[in-house]
């Protein structure tokens, strides 16, 4: 049968739709891309805010629009949250958060899969030597280690939604990631609800520590990024990882304000001194670290005060890129019942400054890295006359494009890196003839 695989959200949503990819492969059907027939149609869905809620929505009614003959199964957050607005959607199947791992055996005991060309499944749901296959374009590989959440942050409905924090057996994180490897990918993100929380369930309060580790000593994956981390999880000694140059130097240490008041109604363990010592402990540690950042705005009761100060504090720390989130109620989480709810139009305008600001700073970091050589992880093209224009990630997660003549995809090459773009730094590759630059003019492209 003909799959389709849609999702919106994090990173740990497109792990679980890689997974569900591999899976069904595994289980002798074909994956499909946009505009092709589908026989099955999977979504998995967001609910972190209501535009996510109502953006997933949206998605599945596209869903049904463009596979008119297609069953069609709606899983993630959403799903587990509300699944009778979802059922209201006349959708074939809704499959929640603790189902989410049998995705193909709840769609073949609901009917909807053709079980005839199957083959075996294995349990685990890692691909196998000889069973990998890259999913689509994607050159980097998201694997889920964890799921779950602690936390008792007073906006978060995640909790509510992925249940209590577990971690997967290091030895089955280790055999994916050589998986993966010998299928061709270049870097695997380690992804999770509470990512530094891995290994917490089984009392090993160094468990990410020695994930990494393993990683790194037992599979031979030229890149290896660790998402979300929150910043009271690093334990004594974490940054000496880095002396491995194969862990790609970001950091994404979600801070959610710079206000210390803020924080506490968030009931977000940090505090602006130790943050502040965290980030300087990590710059120092890791030279050209990328640090971003996680920023809600508009949060409940949030002054004047405090919002200035939550910018100044960003201001202070100047990360190299920022997630900004207007704060959105969620019916069962804390924060929703506190009072002095802050109006839309408040929040829009912190937004904006906020947004103001972090352009600022992500452009600084970039123009701090030019004349530098780094190397970069070549993912997209574009067409041009005499060649490609390519679209590339460095270690410290900096979008990079170059031109070249030759195919780069899924390679990892040399680039100096010579000029600001947008959102971007133009770059050269050792040995091509043409620069970025040229290559624009020459298609009549003026601007730079």
């Amino acid at each position: 049968m003909k799959i389709r695989l849609d999702f919106i959200g994090c990173r740990l949503n497109i792990s679980e739709v890689e997974s569900m990819s591999r899976q069904f492969k595994m289980a002798g059907h074909q994956i499909v891309g946009p505009g092709e027939a589908a026989d099955l149609a999977v979504f998995n869905s967001c609910a972190v805010t209501h535009i996510a809620a109502r953006t997933s929505r949206g998605r599945i009614r596209r869903l049904k629009r463009e596979n008119p003959a297609a069953a069609v199964v709606v899983t993630g957050c959403y799903a587990h949250l509300s699944p009778a607005e979802i059922a209201a959607l006349d959708v074939d199947l809704i499959v929640d958060n603790t189902e989410k791992d049998r995705i193909v055996q709840k769609t073949i005991e609901a009917g909807l899969l053709d079980t005839a060309a199957a083959v075996p499944l294995p349990e685990a749901s890692y691909p196998l030597p000889g069973l990998g296959e890259r999913l689509g374009e994607h050159t980097r590989a998201f694997v889920k280690v964890q799921d779950g959440c602690n936390n008792r942050c007073t906006f978060c409905i995640v909790t509510v939604a992925r249940g209590a924090g577990r971690s997967r057996p290091v030895a089955e994180v280790v055999a994916e990631i050589r998986a993966l490897s010998a299928a061709g990918y270049q870097e695997a993100v380690l992804t999770g609800v509470h990512l530094g929380s891995f290994g917490h369930d089984s009392g090993n309060r160094q468990g990410l520590y020695h994930l990494v580790q393993a990683i790194l000593a037992e599979t031979d994956i030229p890149r290896l990024r660790l998402s979300s981390l929150e910043p009271w999880d690093l334990p004594p000694g974490f940054f000496n990882l880095w002396q491995n140059p194969r862990l790609c130097r970001h950091l994404h240490l979600p801070l959610q304000s710079g206000s210390d008041t803020v924080l506490r109604r968030m009931a977000r363990r940090t505090s602006q001194a130790r943050f502040a010592a965290l980030a300087q402990a990590a710059r120092q540690a890791v030279p050209g670290l990328g640090l971003t950042t996680d920023i809600i705005v508009g949060f409940p009761g949030e002054t004047d005060a405090e919002f200035a100060d939550s910018l100044a504090f960003v201001d202070q720390i100047g990360f190299g890129g920022l997630h900004i989130f207007r704060y959105s109620p969620r019916t069962g989480t804390a924060a929703a019942a506190m009072p002095s709810q802050i109006s839309p139009a408040i929040a829009r305008q912190r937004s904006e400054r906020m947004h103001r600001l972090a352009a600022r700073h992500e452009r600084a970091f970039r123009q701090s890295l030019l004349g530098q050589t780094l190397p970069v992880l070549w993912e997209t093209k574009t067409q041009t006359g005499g060649g490609f224009l390519w679209s590339g990630l460095t270690d410290n997660y900096v979008r990079v494009s170059a031109f070249s003549g030759a195919d780069r995809r899924n390679k990892i090459t040399p680039a100096t890196l010579t000029g600001l773009l947008p959102d971007a730094l133009s770059a050269e590759i050792p040995g091509e003839m043409i620069s970025l630059r040229t290559a624009l003019v020459g298609q009549g492209n003026d601007e730079w």
